[in-house]
């Protein structure tokens, strides 16, 4: 991921439509590099998903090391904020076996009550 990357979005990813405020959503923060916005079909009291600004299908294609960490910083910084003392969850899905259904990189943390082992 280029800096020349940075505007490229997707034009029929509902992900891209919501960081370019053409859909609605929750926001719970936002910075340079990521919206984070709460999770329509959650699956925990606290559900949320922080998704970079530019458009990448999944981890796999996320090659800048910088991003990730950030986006990883920003899930840790909101279970802080979120009061999530007793613990969460991140999940990254990817690819349809890995239960990816938007192809728009994101990360989901998840919190609020127990979680289950195995997940799924």
């Amino acid at each position: 991921m280029s800096p020349a990357d940075a505007t490229r979005q997707d034009p029929n990813c509902i992900f891209c439509k919501i960081i370019d405020r053409q859909l609605p959503s929750n926001v719970v923060s936002e910075n340079d590099y990521s919206l984070a916005v709460r999770d329509v079909n959650a699956q925990a009291p606290t559900h949320i998903l922080i998704l970079p600004k530019i458009h990448v299908v999944n981890i796999t294609e996320g090659s800048d090391q910088d991003l990730l960490g950030k986006l990883f910083q920003t899930a840790c910084n909101l279970a802080k904020s979120e009061h999530l003392e007793n613990g969460f969850r991140i999940v990254v899905n990817t690819g349809n076996d890995g239960g990816q259904t938007v192809h728009h990189l994101h990360i989901h943390l998840m919190g609020g009550r127990a979680m289950g082992w195995p997940p799924g």
